[in-house]
């Protein structure tokens, strides 16, 4: 049985260290997308900001999902990251949107919702780092 020498044992350290900050990162993505779908329907509830207490909500969740984006994207790559956060953000909204206010979602707009969710998906299996 052979032991690991200090160079092998650091590395696998900093291979571990580099999968659990991306996968922080990921997390922190996905919360700012969740932020962003509070501020896009905070904004719509504010009426072009002619109602106070949604559009101080959408202040807060626009801070939110800016801060939490910036974390991310000190990780993730910054098209990678914007387009997951986008995506994240558009769908979250056409979805919840209905259940807030009069909008409706039709059978077409589900299904390309759906497009958007795969690419989403498609776009965080693209950021695997490559094994060598």
């Amino acid at each position: 049985m052979t032991t690991p020498t200090t160079h092998q044992t650091t590395s696998n350290r900093s291979a571990s260290n580099n999968r659990s900050d991306r996968a922080r990162a990921w997390l922190v993505l996905g919360l700012a997308g969740a932020f962003e779908v509070g501020y896009a329907l905070s904004v719509g509830g504010s009426e072009g900001f002619t109602v106070l207490s949604w559009s101080l909500v959408a202040v807060v969740f626009f801070l939110l999902t800016l801060f939490a984006l910036s974390v991310a994207l000190r990780t993730i790559d910054v098209g990678i990251g914007y387009a997951v956060w986008a995506g994240i953000g558009a769908v979250g909204a056409a979805l919840l949107g209905p259940l807030f206010f009069d909008e409706s979602l039709t059978a077409a707009k589900a299904f390309w919702l759906a497009v958007i969710i795969g690419g989403v998906v498609w776009l965080k299996l693209a950021d695997r780092p490559e094994v060598g």
